[in-house]
């Protein structure tokens, strides 16, 4: 191979790399010329484009006159496309949406001039400083994340050798509304008939995103078997798959199911919740938004049923609250919720302080008046020795 990794331990003992690059070129008279070098940008992808420019400049003979330098670094601006395109390659619709945003409103108005090589922490610390004045610490860290991963592809396309080192700010635990048990029961008894009621029903019993109701299919819902699998969500009026991209089961219970089985079927329509004026969905990518629907029907109905103000999400809390309050595990909240990590689950864990209570009763046997009494016993014999 003509790109080699190096590695050795400095004087210091501190492990370093770097990237060879060996070429060897016949010319047209025969004569056969061998080029190493040592690449410009500390990385595989650098290392594969500078062994490129060299047989070009040795192809077109101007190797050795200038022609082959450390190729130029982009600023931040000129390399946003190049990120945005790897995002829409390799991330949901969703996720590449999102991260456009924040590229196009908060990092290149602030870093849009300059060389991303020239970008360290004190510039980033200035931002921090500097976007604290009106978003708070979750949204700065969303922020500094996408940040994060844009100079982690330009590390991975060989423009620059390493990023700036990031700190994230210690940010508070978003605080979350549910309903109570009583107030549950009273939403959904007021509801509106038929569909409202029965997209109520079902998040307060499944936990599933409003994107993932507007997205739920047929195909998905097995009645006789009592569970639907959740593999498509609708997200700003695409079909795209659920957050965290993974689909997941969940099981029905007897309420949940005889909500789907009452729920009159549009002939024709494969979706569960179609749309109002009896078209199915336009297709399998983009269809017309019905989140906007949504969010105007759970005000209403939870006015109707004497409530404060909620949103769809509120159900999903509910769903993951009655469930810790009735004494499930965390982990098994997590698979029927589908977070990818336990973390976003621990913010119902104050909910459930039995467990608290049963994890320190545990040290009830260990700390009873004959295990204290034996252990006193042991103490004194071994000072009278």
């Amino acid at each position: 191979m003509s790109v080699k990794l190096r590695q050795w331990t400095n004087k210091s003992g501190e492990q370093r790399k770097a990237y060879d690059v060996d070429v060897q070129f016949q010319h047209p008279d025969g004569r056969i010329e061998r080029v190493r070098k040592t690449s410009p940008v500390n990385s595989r992808r650098g290392a594969e484009q500078y062994e490129h420019q060299i047989r070009q400049a040795l192809l077109n003979g101007s190797y050795g006159k200038g022609a082959v330098t450390k190729q130029e670094v982009p600023t931040l601006a000129e390399f946003a496309p190049r990120f945005l395109e790897h995002a829409e390659t390799n991330n949901k619709h969703s996720t590449t949406r999102s991260k456009g945003h924040i590229v196009q409103k908060h990092l290149v108005p602030l870093f849009g001039t300059k060389k991303l090589d020239a970008i360290g922490p004190s510039d980033i610390e200035a931002f921090k400083a500097l976007v604290l004045k009106r978003l708070t610490k979750k949204t700065v860290n969303n922020i500094l994340g996408v940040l994060h991963k844009l100079f982690g592809v330009a590390v991975e396309f060989g423009v620059i050798g390493a990023g700036p080192k990031i700190r994230w700010l210690k940010a508070p635990k978003p605080e979350f509304d549910f309903l109570s048990v009583e107030e549950a029961q009273q939403l959904v008894a007021l509801a509106e008939p038929g569909r409202w009621r029965t997209m109520i029903v079902l998040a307060l019993n499944t936990g599933l995103r409003i994107g993932e109701l507007a997205g739920l299919a047929w195909d998905c819902v097995d009645l006789h078997g009592g569970r639907l699998i959740v593999k498509r969500a609708v997200y700003k009026g695409r079909l795209d798959t659920p957050k965290g991209g993974r689909t997941r089961e969940v099981p029905l219970n007897t309420t949940a199911t005889e909500a789907l089985r009452t729920l009159p079927r549009r002939l024709g329509c494969a979706w569960v919740f179609p749309q109002k004026d009896d078209r199915p969905y336009a297709g399998p990518t983009f269809i017309r938004n019905p989140q906007h629907a949504c969010v105007d029907a759970i005000v209403r109905n939870a006015e109707r049923a004497g409530l404060r103000r909620i949103g769809w999400h509120t159900l999903r809390h509910s769903f993951a609250s009655h469930l810790v309050m009735s004494g499930r595990t965390l982990q098994e909240v997590q698979e029927l919720l589908g977070h990818t990590t336990i973390e976003m689950t621990m913010r119902y864990a104050h909910l459930s302080p039995e467990a608290k209570k049963d994890a320190v009763r545990a040290l009830d046997a260990r700390y009873t008046t004959a295990s204290n009494e034996e252990a006193v016993a042991k103490v004194t014999a071994i000072r009278r020795q």
